[in-house]
């Protein structure tokens, strides 16, 4: 790629520097160069660090490196790319004894910090029924338990890997420059999206390491979790460093107009028609689900085919919808679609707090019969009611754990005095399904196994067995080649069983956590629009609700881009959310909504 005079500034010698600029405006290439040139003058076990917040950037981050074949090969195996959450917790496992941390520390995951946290979230209304202080108080008690499962049990929940590392850097000077001793040149990448904590941590680094942080203020979409729009003015002030800003370029969707009418939705100004933005395509289906879901099927269809006509290998459509359950709802239809279409292949990128609590049900029947292994399976399923709802967890879910946990101990007793079940128990289909289970023959094929139980708990009688059936099947973790179907093979041929298939699942998904390996997007994905952040592919489509509606007047409006398509609601980060959606998109971008009341971002 030819240089601009901006991006030639970037590569001079210089401190600490800020560099700014939309999506496509060539900050990643830039930095990238700019760490080379960096690496070549570093000594011998030195290393330039390159932090993002995604794996899904980290991927893009690391194929970019590799194709930047004027490198030498030597220098680009000097650039070291991962996550700040992965670097944040190599921090934390090597010095967190100096905090009074265990010296043997375990990552708590978000479904499992669910469960953790459940007995204090019960006391609580719904979050949108607390008072200020009622808010404060729980988040309080929360904090509380989440830095004593830290510092008692050695269960470090995420949300605490900031704030502790940061801790740990300011009390000491020799873990700084041990830092800076192998990183003394760090990538920030995203870095308008740094909460405090991340914030916090990024001062201390700044005082032994130079920093080069990459920044779109206008895709700032983290306020919700602690991102402070002063941030950049900040690292300004903070670092006396100098901003270098590469606004105007676009290198990603280059020959089309999709970052001028992004950049219009930030102000609401459109200086074209509809219609007369290249790669851009404003539609209005009818509203109502039917038709709606036929619009969205057969846009597609459409789309697809144009991808296909490229004899492009790794060609990309993303499908972005406002909401979590809007991503459900659609992988549903694009599995099971009307009017007799054809299902659409594609990965729905769904909250997987469920998912992972599903997977630790399965692998575990997978494990042999001991004393207490019926206990164990039904804690399990109790803690997935716990735990499937993540932070916010439905009051429904938790009184359910608690209704199985309370039939399990009266079946215990009634069986301890001789007594049948009683016919409407929970216990019934629970115990027929976990006998159905346990009866599969399994093979030592992982994957087949696996399929194997999870079937008896979709076709189960009981309920709560088949919600857990049907969650486990968005896991994808056991393709041929995968660590976790090596691991479980390996487990098998150890044992002639699975002698550890609980243990095996929960660090697998750690390990995804921080897994660098993530491939280009390929395909057809189905994902809410926050997701899509870091993520670009070729075609993107994004997806509103409805209104609903009761004698000509709508009297709900769910699942919309900007909450209830209230122009009082279309505030700066409801346009920023918008503008990174429709950013994503290289070739083209299409916007369906609904045509008797269309977004309220494109009316004016």
């Amino acid at each position: 790629m030819k240089l601009t005079k901006e991006q030639k500034e970037v590569l001079k010698p210089s401190g600490h520097l800020l560099v700014t600029g939309g999506p496509g405006s060539g900050k990643t290439t830039i930095s990238i160069l700019k760490a080379a040139d960096v690496a070549v003058a570093a000594r011998p076990g030195q290393e330039i660090l390159f932090l993002s917040f995604a794996r899904a950037t980290i991927g893009r981050v690391m194929e970019a490196i590799e194709n930047e074949h004027e490198i030498p090969r030597h220098v680009r195996a000097r650039i070291s790319v991962e996550t700040y959450h992965s670097f944040f917790w190599r921090i934390l496992q090597t010095h967190g004894n100096l905090l009074g941390l265990p010296r043997k520390l375990s990552i708590l995951t978000p479904a499992n910090e669910a469960i953790a946290l459940s007995a204090i979230r019960r006391e609580y209304k719904a979050g949108s029924k607390l008072t200020d202080e009622e808010r404060a108080e729980k988040k309080g008690r929360e904090s509380k338990e989440r830095l004593r499962l830290a510092t008692e049990d050695g269960r470090v929940c995420f949300d605490l890997f900031a704030s502790l590392v940061a801790g740990l850097l300011s009390r000491s000077e020799r873990l700084r420059k041990l830092v800076a001793t192998r990183y003394p040149f760090i990538v920030l990448d995203e870095f308008q999206d740094t909460n405090s904590d991340q914030w916090a941590v990024v001062q201390q680094l700044g005082r032994t390491s130079t920093l080069l942080a990459l920044a779109d203020p206008e895709q700032r979409i983290y306020d919700w979790i602690g991102a402070d729009p002063e941030r950049l003015n900040q690292f300004l002030a903070v670092f006396k460093a100098k901003e270098i800003p590469l606004a105007g370029d676009n290198h990603r969707s280059s020959g089309t107009d999709i970052l001028l009418f992004a950049n219009e939705v930030l102000t609401g100004k459109f200086t074209r028609k509809a219609g007369g933005y290249t790669g851009i395509e404003l539609e209005g289906y009818p509203a109502n689900e039917n038709e709606a879901g036929v619009a969205l099927i057969t846009t597609t269809y459409a789309a697809r085919k144009r991808l296909v006509a490229l004899k492009k290998a790794d060609w990309s459509l993303a499908v972005l919808v406002p909401t979590k359950k809007m991503t459900r709802n659609v992988s549903d239809l694009f599995r099971q679609p009307p009017a007799k279409l054809t299902a659409i292949s594609h990965t729905a990128a769904v909250e997987l707090d469920a998912a992972i609590l599903a997977a630790e049900v399965v692998s575990y029947l997978m494990q042999p019969t001991t004393l207490f292994h019926l206990d164990g399976f039904v804690d399990l399923l109790g803690n997935f009611y716990q735990g499937k709802g993540g932070g916010a967890p439905a009051k429904g879910d938790l009184q359910e754990a608690d209704n199985i946990r309370k039939a399990f101990a009266l079946s215990a007793q009634r069986k301890a005095a001789g007594k049948a079940l009683p016919a409407k128990s929970i216990m019934v289909g629970l115990l027929q399904t976990y006998e159905q289970a346990r009866a599969v023959a399994l093979s030592g094929d992982p994957d087949a196994d696996w399929r194997a139980v999870r079937q008896v708990l979709e076709a189960s009688a009981c309920p709560r067995c088949k919600e857990v059936g049907r969650e486990v099947k968005n896991i994808r973790l056991l393709e041929r080649g995968t660590q976790l179907r090596q691991e479980l093979s390996e487990d098998w041929r150890t044992f002639g069983h699975y002698e550890n298939a609980l243990r095996i699942t929960r660090q697998a998904f750690v390990r995804e956590h921080f897994s660098t390996q993530a491939s280009p997007p390929s395909g057809v994905f189905v994902m809410n629009m926050h997701k899509a952040k870091g993520k670009q592919f070729d075609e993107v489509i994004i997806f509103e609700g409805w209104p609903r509606y009761f004698k000509k007047q709508i009297v709900g409006n769910p699942d919309r881009i900007v909450r209830g398509n209230a122009k009082e609601n279309l505030d700066e980060q409801a346009r920023q959310n918008l503008r990174v959606s429709i950013t994503r998109g290289k070739l083209r971008t299409t916007i369906l909504t609904p045509g008797i009341d269309p977004c309220v971002a494109f009316t004016g």
